[in-house]
């Protein structure tokens, strides 16, 4: 459960520099349902660009923004991309929500808003005296940081030094101070060390992804809705919802997968990894490139007893395919050789690393179980190739130039190639097996109690439904604060 109790002088505190700086907070209703949004707010910001530092883009946090740099609104269909079975070699339908069109253009600007509001709108996280620390390996501290600013917030960004240049040169604008530790993807040992480094100092308050309930509520109640929506807009006569597959990093859009499962029984729900970090499949560790997931532990928020199967990917499987989406040669290739029309191919360029994987291992999913026309997969694209442009140029670099032969060779090997190996259907043993891995990161490193693992195993009802529910709590006192600041009325 989310502590929701309330500091009084950190609440007064906060309502004062919500006014200060004119910012109204949206609920986790609206981001549902942008139709609750007042019109005045939707009149702002159809003047304001997606990923300009201003209080009003709180209310893009949702998956149904309009695709526009600037001025966007809303719509009822979540921008997605379709996989055509030409390209992913399989007759069921794949279908990615895209994260691009979020502020920063990725959706962990959601996941650390979720983990924020509650203690902003508590008081308990006192915007005059704490600073917002946010661990990650890339996109949720940029997220964190984003929100921080836009909340009036000061902020700590932590990441491997190993991410993508494109994430600190952002950071450097956006965030109060950075800090990378030693590594790649896969090590966060070093950012947890990081983070009890900086917890001896009373005014940093740390927002951990891995450990927020706030990131599986947010996932839950507004990336699964969303997936929903996305799924009843375009399912044709006779089509089911098959399966739903994430890559894992810190595991908060498996809790939409646990939503899309009480609506769509007998669905799958597959979580992903990286081949070279197989630490669901087998107990295992190494460094990887898929930006964004395999962390070498298992979540404190992964509700591992909802998960049907895990699948790896191979990091070099997504690395030439991000060549092959955004290159000349290979966009040339998707068109004049599978027949993609411009639109497809730019919607292709959607589709960040982690992306990649996700779409991945919905392919490997449908060859697994035979899935056919009447099959739809889902997924989510967490960001676009937009923070990844200088890892094209290090492949360009480190393989030479590309040519539409090697983009054939790249689709015939790299996705129409994959098979069912690296795959594992989790039995009740064997999820429990998974489960009981939190124990060695999260109650002997980082001080969690037992007793809540084993709540979060044998109280479900307790736990993860109990989190999920606590929206609408979220909701009544966000709309306390919005009442005590009077902007809301204001407007």
């Amino acid at each position: 459960m989310i502590d929701l109790r309330i500091n009084k002088e950190g609440l007064a505190h906060n309502i004062q520099k919500a006014k200060e700086n004119n910012i109204i907070i949206p609920t986790i209703a609206q981001m549902q349902n942008p139709d609750l949004i007042p019109a005045k707010i939707k009149e702002k910001l159809t003047h304001t660009g997606l990923w300009d530092v201003d209080p009003v883009n709180l209310f893009r946090i949702s998956w149904h923004n309009e695709a526009k740099e600037s001025g966007g609104l809303f719509q009822k269909v979540p921008n997605h991309v379709e996989i055509p079975s030409k390209l992913s070699g399989v007759p069921c339908r794949i279908v990615a929500m895209s994260g691009k069109w979020f502020p920063t253009g990725c959706h962990k600007v959601g996941a650390s808003f979720g983990c924020l509001a509650p203690r902003l709108v508590t008081g308990q996280f006192d915007a005059t005296y704490h600073h917002a620390v946010w661990p990650s390996t890339g996109n949720y501290c940029r997220g964190g940081a984003f929100n921080s600013k836009l909340l009036a917030c000061d902020s700590v960004a932590i990441l491997p030094q190993d991410m993508s240049k494109e994430r600190f040169d952002w950071l450097k604008q956006i965030a109060g101070r950075i800090i990378a530790t030693p590594g790649c993807e896969s090590n966060v040992k070093e950012i947890f060390d990081k983070t009890w480094e900086l917890k001896q100092d009373p005014s940093m308050m740390i927002f951990n992804q891995f450990a927020e309930m706030g990131n599986p509520l947010w996932h839950y109640n507004v990336t699964g809705y969303a997936l929903s929506d996305l799924f009843e807009a375009i399912k044709k006569p006779g089509q089911r919802l098959a399966g739903a597959c994430f890559t894992s990093g810190s595991a908060g859009t498996m809790s939409a997968g646990d939503l899309l499962k009480e609506r769509y029984p007998g669905m799958k729900l597959a979580v992903g990894e990286a081949l070279q970090c197989p630490t669901i499949l087998d107990n295992g560790f190494g460094g990887h490139r898929i930006e964004g997931i395999g962390d070498k532990h298992i979540p404190w928020v992964h509700n591992v007893k909802n998960t049907d199967m895990a699948i790896a990917i191979d990091d070099e499987d997504s690395q030439r395919l991000l060549r092959l989406f955004n290159t000349p040669d290979g966009q040339k290739y998707l068109k004049e050789a599978l027949g993609m029309t411009d639109e497809q191919i730019e919607k292709f360029t959607w589709m960040g690393i982690s992306g990649i994987a996700n779409v991945l291992c919905c392919i490997k999913m449908a060859k697994y179980y035979e899935l056919t026309e009447d099959d739809v997969v889902v997924t989510v694209l967490t960001d676009s190739a937009v923070m990844y442009k200088s890892r094209v140029e290090e492949l360009n670099q480190m393989h030479g130039a590309y040519s539409v032969n090697e983009a054939a060779l790249d689709h015939a090997v790299h996705m129409l190639g994959l098979k069912t190996d690296s795959m594992l259907e989790l039995t009740y043993a064997e999820r429990k097996r998974v489960h009981n891995l939190k124990y060695y990161t999260w109650v002997e490193q980082q001080q969690m109690k037992v007793e809540d693992l084993n709540a979060q195993w044998y109280d479900t009802k307790g736990t993860w439904d109990a989190v999920h529910a606590q929206a609408k709590d979220l909701d009544e006192l966000i709309d306390a604060f919005n009442e005590a600041t009077g902007l809301l009325k204001a407007l």
